[in-house]
C-alpha cells in the first residue's frame, strides 16, 4: 500500500477512535462548544485530506457531514438525537469506506446519495442562530425547526415511506423542546458475512503494539543462545554430509536466521532518538555565546540497535557542542567573510554497507592545520622534520589525543583538551571508528562509523599461538597471503617491519608478539606462506601477522570476564561452534599498544621524501570487459558500490537504482565505444557526486588503486575517453568524467541554489498534511519548521521570528489562520514576512476574509509546484532586497 495512504489511514481511525464517545457526550452536552469543533475538526481534516488522494466518495461523505456539523458550530442547528443520529450513520459510512480502502487499496464504489442528501437537505434548513427560535416560533406557529425533523434512510420522494414533518398532533406549545426520535434504524447495506469477514482483518490502528523493553532484551539474549547452538550443530553437520540430521539442520538455520533478523528489527530505533536533545542544547549554545546558529538534522528515520543508540548519545552531543564552540563565528565575523550571519551544524545520518554512517558538519572556519601541527610537535606526537610530509588527515586525528586542544580560551563549554579522546574511545568501544576532515574558511566535517548492532556481530576467526581469536568484520580491509617467495617484500624500518602493498608502506605486527603467546615455529619455516589480516583504525591501516584463517562466522558478543576487563587487547568474548570460548579482539587497543599513531607516522615519514620528489595521483583501475583495463583518478570517485542486479530498476531508457532515500542513474561504458560483457552480479558502481547531484558509472570489475603520474600519452577523439596514459607499466585508457556525468545529468554543472537560509514556517492541525507539506519543501532545499496549531506558532515565533514565510491552514483550534495572520501583520518582527493560507475552503467569502486579514496568497489544497512557485517568489526577492548570495 501507498506510504501516503498508509499514513492517512492511520492518522483517521486515530481520529475516529475517540469520535463515537465525543458524539454522545455532545448529545447529553449540546451546548459544548469545544466538543462541536473538536468533532468538525477531525471530519474536516478527513474530508480535506480525500480532496488530495481523490477519494471522492469518502470526501463527499465527509464534506456533507462537514456542513451539518458547521451548521452546529455556527449555532445555526441545534444538536438535537435526529441530527446526532444522521451525523452518527455518516461516520459508520466512514468506517466502512475506510476498511474498504485498507483491505483493497481502492475506495470502494457504494452509493451514499441518499444520506450525503438527507445531511445536506438537514443543514440548507439551518437559517439563523437557534438562540432566537424560540421567539420566532411564537409568531410564526408553521415554522418548522430542524430539529423537529424526523429522518430515515429511504428516499425522499417516497412520501408513504418517508416524510420530513413536524410532531404527529400538529405543533408542540410555545417554549415546549420537542426531540423527535428516529423512527427506521439506519442498516449498512453490507450483508452478514461481509461483515464477519471485514471484522477479522486487522486495522492499520491495530498493527503495532507497546512491549517492556526488558523482555526485548532477554529475547534477545535467548536467540543469542540459539545462534550459538545452531553454530554448534552446523559444525557437527559439516563433517558428514551423508547424515540423516543435515536436511533439519539446515532448515534450523535458516529458521533461526529469520528469527534474528525478527527480534534484531524490535530492537532498533530512530537514531533520532539521540538527537532530541540536541535542537534545545544548540539553542542554549547560541544565547551563551551570542551567535546564530541553526541545526539542520537529516536522515532521523534511520535505524541502529538500541544500546548502539545509547552508546553514541554523548559522543554526537560533545561534537555538536564542539561545532558550536569552535566552528561556528561569530556573526560579525562571518558576514565579513561573506557568509549568512547565520551558522548552520547539518547532522546526516544514512545506512552503508551493513554499518551507519553519522556525519556533523559546520560550514564554520574550519580547523588550522598549522596550528595542529604545531601543538603535535610541541607535545610530541610528531617530529619536526617529519611535519612537511605528514598528511592531512594525520594531522587531524591528533585532534583525538588525551589532552589535545588548540583553543586559545577555555570556556565553559570546552577548550580544555579533554572530550574528542572520549568521542574516539566510546566509538572505537562499540567497534566503530571516527575521522575528521577539515578545509579553512569552508567548515569542518566529522564521520562516524559504527556497526547496527552489539548483540550478534559477523566476525572473522583465525589463528595465533595455537590459540583461536575473532576479530569484527567491521574493523577488517582485506586479507593478504604472501607466498614464501613474496616473503622477502616484507622490508625493516626503525626496527618495525612494514610491507608495500600497493606503492604504500603497512606497518605490521605479529600477533603472538603483542598478546605474548609463543608459536610453533616449523621445521621449513621459510617455505612457509605468511598471513596478513589488514585492519583499520580511523585513518590507520596496519597487518596482523597470524598463523591460520579460518572462516566469517556470526557471534553472540559475551561481555569480558572481571579479571581481564583491565587488558585494553579484547572486547568481548564468544563461543564457537565447536564449543571453544574464544576472545575478541580490540583492533584499536591493539594499534594502541604497538604505538599507535606515531608507529605509522614514523613509517610513513621515513617512505616520504624518496615519494615526494615525483608528483602522484591515485588511479582507480577497473575492467570493462574481458582483458579491457580502464581508469580514472580516484580523487573524482565519491564512492564504490555493489548493487544486486534486481535492484537496478530501468525507468523509460534509463537504468537507474534506488539509493540513499533518492534515485541513482546508471551508465555504462557502452558509450565510449566498449561493448558490456556478460551482466556480473552484484554489479560494481562508481559513483561521482557533485553537490546534491550523484551518478553511477556501471563496470565489470574494481581491480586496483595504483598512485602514478597522470600523463596522456595519446590523445583520443573517442567520445568518453581522455586519452592513453602508462599505468603500472601499462598503456591504459583515462576515461572523461565529464562526457558521463553531463549524459547522465545535462545540468550537472549549473549552479544549486542553496534555499536552506529560507525558513519556512507551516501551520496545520493534521500530522499527514504537515508532514506532506514539509517533505515537498524540503525537497526543494527549504528550511522547515512545523506546528500543530496557530497558538504553538506564535509561541515559537516569540521566541524565534527568523522565518521568512509562513504557511498556514484556516479553520484550527483556539486560534483560527485570520487571527493568526492578523497577530503577523501587527508585530514588528513578522510583518514582513509572506504569509500563505494553504485551505481546503475555496469560497469567495473565505478569499476576501483572507485578503482582508493581510495574506499574501490564498492557495487551495495541495498544489506542490503552485507552492513552490510562490516560495520561490518570496526567495527571489529576499536575494533582491538583501544582496544575500543564496
Amino acid at each position: 500500500m501507498d506510504d501516503i495512504l498508509q499514513e492517512f489511514l492511520a492518522e483517521s481511525w486515530e481520529n475516529l477512535g475517540q469520535l463515537d464517545s465525543e458524539i454522545v457526550e455532545l448529545e447529553k452536552d449540546p451546548q459544548n462548544a469545544e466538543l462541536i469543533a473538536s468533532i468538525f475538526r477531525t471530519i474536516h481534516t478527513i474530508k480535506g485530506t480525500c480532496g488530495f488522494l481523490g477519494l471522492t466518495n469518502l470526501g463527499a461523505v465527509a464534506h456533507s457531514a462537514e456542513n451539518v456539523l458547521g451548521k452546529m458550530r455556527e449555532r445555526m442547528l441545534e444538536v438535537s438525537p435526529g441530527a446526532i443520529s444522521l451525523v452518527l450513520e455518516a461516520i459508520d459510512r466512514i468506517k466502512e469506506l475506510l476498511q474498504g480502502l485498507e483491505a483493497t487499496g481502492e475506495e470502494p464504489k457504494t452509493d451514499h446519495s441518499t444520506l450525503t442528501l438527507m445531511l445536506d437537505e438537514l443543514a440548507n434548513l439551518a437559517t439563523a442562530p437557534f438562540e432566537s427560535t424560540q421567539q420566532a416560533a411564537s409568531v410564526t406557529p408553521a415554522a418548522k425547526s430542524p430539529a423537529e425533523l424526523q429522518v430515515y434512510e429511504r428516499p425522499l420522494n417516497e412520501q408513504s415511506q418517508t416524510e420530513i414533518t413536524a410532531a404527529t398532533d400538529g405543533n408542540p406549545a410555545a417554549g415546549e423542546e420537542f426531540h423527535p426520535e428516529v423512527v427506521d434504524p439506519l442498516v449498512p447495506a453490507t450483508g452478514t458475512e461481509e461483515v464477519a469477514s471485514r471484522s477479522s482483518k486487522v486495522s492499520v490502528a491495530d498493527l503495532s503494539i507497546r512491549v517492556n523493553v526488558n523482555v526485548v532484551d532477554s529475547l534477545m539474549n535467548l536467540v543469542g543462545e540459539l545462534v550459538l547452538t545452531r553454530n554448534q550443530l552446523l559444525q557437527l553437520a559439516r563433517g558428514d554430509e551423508e547424515s540423516k540430521y543435515a536436511a533439519p539442520i539446515t532448515h534450523l538455520n535458516r529458521v533461526t536466521t529469520d528469527l534474528q533478523e525478527g527480534v534484531m528489527k524490535t530492537r532498533m530505533q530512530p537514531i533520532g532518538n539521540a538527537w532530541n536533545k540536541l535542537p534545545r542544547l544548540v539553542r542554549d549554545l547560541s544565547q551563551v555565546t551570542n551567535k546564530h546558529i541553526e541545526l539542520v538534522m537529516t536522515g532521523a528515520e534511520t535505524e541502529l540497535d538500541r544500546t548502539v543508540l545509547d552508546a553514541i548519545k554523548d559522543p554526537l552531543t560533545h561534537m555538536v557542542r564542539n561545532s558550536a564552540d569552535h566552528g561556528i563565528e561569530m556573526p560579525g565575523v562571518r558576514k565579513a567573510a561573506g557568509k549568512p550571519e547565520s551558522g548552520t551544524i547539518h547532522l546526516n545520518a544514512y545506512h552503508e554497507g551493513g554499518h551507519v554512517i553519522i556525519e556533523i558538519q559546520d560550514d564554520g572556519a574550519g580547523i588550522s592545520r598549522e596550528r595542529v601541527l604545531k601543538k603535535a610537535i610541541s607535545q610530541g606526537l610528531i617530529k619536526e622534520v617529519d611535519a612537511p610530509h605528514v598528511t592531512d588527515s594525520h594531522v587531524f586525528s591528533m585532534i583525538f589525543q588525551a589532552g589535545f586542544s588548540t583553543a586559545e580560551q577555555v570556556s565553559s563549554i570546552s577548550g580544555r583538551g579533554v572530550g574528542m579522546d572520549v568521542v574516539r574511545t566510546q566509538i572505537e568501544k562499540i567497534g566503530g571508528t571516527v575521522d575528521l576532515a577539515s578545509k579553512m574558511g569552508k567548515g569542518t566535517t566529522v564521520r562516524i562509523k559504527i556497526p547496527l548492532t552489539l548483540a550478534i556481530i559477523s566476525a572473522l576467526v583465525l589463528e595465533s599461538g595455537s590459540q583461536p581469536f575473532a576479530i569484527p568484520q567491521l574493523g577488517v580491509v582485506e586479507l593478504v597471503r604472501l607466498s614464501a617467495e613474496d616473503c622477502k617484500k616484507i622490508e625493516t624500518i626503525h626496527n618495525k617491519k612494514v610491507f608495500r602493498l600497493r606503492d604504500r608502506l603497512l606497518p605490521l605486527v605479529h600477533l603472538n608478539e603483542v598478546l605474548k603467546l609463543e608459536e610453533t615455529i616449523p621445521d621449513d619455516d621459510d617455505l612457509q606462506d605468511i598471513n596478513i589480516v589488514v585492519v583499520q583504525v580511523g585513518e590507520d591501516q596496519f597487518g596482523l601477522i597470524v598463523s591460520r584463517i579460518f572462516d566469517t562466522e556470526e557471534i553472540v558478543v559475551k561481555p569480558v570476564g572481571r579479571l581481564l576487563k583491565n587488558i585494553g587487547l579484547y572486547q568481548g568474548t564468544t563461543i564457537l561452534g565447536d564449543g571453544r570460548v574464544v576472545m575478541i579482539l580490540d583492533v584499536g587497543g591493539i594499534f594502541n599498544q604497538c604505538g599507535g599513531s606515531s608507529a605509522h607516522s614514523q613509517s610513513v615519514a621515513e617512505e616520504a621524501p624518496g615519494s615526494s620528489d615525483r608528483d602522484t595521483i591515485s588511479m582507480l583501475l577497473f575492467g570493462v570487459k574481458e582483458n579491457v583495463t580502464m581508469a580514472v583518478p580516484l580523487s573524482l570517485v565519491a564512492r564504490l558500490e555493489e548493487f544486486p542486479l534486481d535492484s537496478i530498476e530501468l525507468n523509460g531508457d534509463r537504468k537507474v537504482v534506488q539509493y540513499r532515500e533518492n534515485l541513482l542513474p546508471l551508465l555504462s561504458i557502452e558509450g565510449a565505444g566498449y561493448g558490456g560483457g556478460e551482466p556480473v552480479d552484484p554489479q560494481p558502481v562508481i559513483v561521482f557526486s557533485e553537490n546534491n547531484r550523484s551518478m553511477g558509472l556501471m563496470v565489470n570489475e574494481i581491480k586496483d588503486i595504483i598512485d602514478e603520474q597522470l600523463v596522456i600519452r595519446m590523445q583520443s577523439d573517442r567520445p568518453g575517453v581522455l586519452g592513453t596514459a602508462i599505468i603500472g607499466k601499462n598503456a591504459i585508457d583515462v576515461i572523461d568524467t565529464q562526457y558521463y556525468v553531463t549524459r547522465s545529468t545535462p545540468n550537472w554543472f549549473e549552479k544549486v541554489e542553496d534555499k536552506k537560509s529560507f525558513r519556512v514556517l507551516v501551520v496545520d492541525d493534521s500530522m499527514f498534511f504537515r508532514q506532506l507539506v514539509a517533505t515537498a519543501l524540503e525537497t526543494e532545499g527549504f528550511s522547515v519548521v512545523t506546528r500543530d496549531s496557530c497558538v504553538a506558532a506564535v509561541e515559537l515565533l516569540e521566541k524565534d521570528s527568523r522565518f521568512n514565510a509562513v504557511i498556514t491552514d484556516l479553520d484550527l483550534p483556539m486560534m483560527d489562520g485570520f487571527e493568526f495572520c492578523e497577530w503577523l501583520k501587527e508585530q514588528e518582527d513578522t510583518q514582513q514576512l509572506s504569509v500563505i493560507a494553504l485551505t481546503s475552503a475555496n469560497s469567495a467569502t473565505d478569499q476576501a476574509k483572507a485578503r482582508e486579514a493581510g495574506f499574501d496568497e490564498f492557495l487551495v489544497k495541495f498544489n506542490s509546484h503552485e507552492l513552490i512557485s510562490c516560495l520561490d517568489e518570496s526567495f527571489a526577492r529576499l536575494k533582491y532586497k538583501t544582496g544575500v548570495k543564496a
